[in-house]
């Protein structure tokens, strides 16, 4: 069964560990000082944050798969796309070691899905530094929401 992935770069890590432990009624299945994520099943979701430089806001969406060939559906999906497919196996991103595939929408949301394969004590992603979403194609860039603003597909969102 697929699960619906969300995350949300924010500025104040533990107001935000606090807000959200309300929202669910639970408290984060991983926490990190720079990252927490609740895997819940009512709503079937993975929501992460973090608070690693990105503007604040939606990071990006995904599907986590639980299976391999959960995947490999999910691969052929998106290869009807009318847009690129950027494939990552046994990637290093978010304290976890993934297969995954990234596409953006027409609007510049970076849409991931992925199977993950085991968890890892580093953050990983582009020089540990920023977030695991690959640039977008130029013709796929959306725009900021606010002045000074980095776009979604960036790794950053609105």
């Amino acid at each position: 069964m697929k699960r619906l992935h969300v995350h949300v770069a924010v500025d104040d890590l533990a107001a935000s560990i606090k807000f959200y432990s309300a929202m669910f009624a639970a408290e984060p299945s991983v926490t990190k000082d720079d990252y927490a994520k609740w895997m819940l099943d009512d709503p079937r979701v993975n929501f992460a944050i973090s608070a690693r430089g990105a503007a604040p806001g939606l990071n990006h969406l995904g599907v986590q798969v639980e299976n391999a060939n959960e995947l490999a559906e999910m691969s052929a999906r998106l290869q009807k796309l009318d847009a690129e497919v950027v494939e990552e196996m046994g990637t290093a991103c978010c304290y976890a070691k993934s297969d995954k595939y990234w596409a953006t929408d027409p609007t510049g949301i970076a849409w991931e899905t992925y199977h993950t394969l085991d968890s890892i004590p580093v953050f990983g992603g582009p020089s540990a530094g920023g977030c695991c979403v690959p640039e977008a194609p130029a013709a796929q860039k959306a725009p900021c929401c606010t002045p000074g603003q980095a776009n979604s597909a960036a790794g950053s969102c609105c």
